[in-house]
């Protein structure tokens, strides 16, 4: 099992400290990290937590479905996102 946790359904009021105190009981953790909209520096409403180990994530999983903050919060493992293509993408078609 892979060690960084998925948490989504965040308050926009919870901030790094916060989301690694809600996990810090389940282990040691490398890293918390609430995702922030670029523009604006607000809360996307989702995060990430990295544990130092794996059988510290799995534990951190019985969080899902409790509450922080006053919302209820989803927690899953990360699913690695596809790197994308850095030639700038998009269309796939010849150019003449």
């Amino acid at each position: 099992m892979q060690n960084k946790l998925f948490v989504g359904g965040l308050s926009w009021n919870t901030d790094n400290a916060g989301l690694e105190q809600a996990f810090a009981s389940f282990g040691n953790i490398e890293e918390a990290r609430v995702i922030t909209d670029r523009e604006t520096g607000r809360s996307r409403g989702f995060g990430f937590v990295t544990f130092t180990n794996a059988d510290d994530a799995k534990k951190a999983l019985s969080l899902d479905g409790s509450t922080l903050d006053g919302r209820t919060i989803k927690v899953n493992v990360a699913e690695d996102k596809p790197r994308r293509d850095s030639n700038g993408g998009g269309g796939g078609g010849r150019r003449w």
